[in-house]
């Protein structure tokens, strides 16, 4: 079960992967959100989670 979330965490922000059932969502919330924040504002965003706790993004932008 700590390998799924390993495996999940490291492909969150590519474009188009999901974790929904198929023809659910558009696929790219997370990756469009992570290019704004990092790319267009120089600013951080961080996935902490854990199987218990459930998962909390932190997002930084500079000011």
């Amino acid at each position: 079960m700590l390998t799924d979330l390993i495996s999940v965490r490291t492909k969150l922000f590519a474009a188009f992967f999901t974790t929904k059932a198929e023809g659910k969502g558009t696929r790219l919330g997370l990756s469009i959100g992570y290019q704004i924040v990092t790319q267009k504002h120089w600013g951080s965003w961080k996935c902490l989670s854990s199987l218990e706790g459930g998962t909390e993004f932190a997002i930084g932008i500079p000011m």
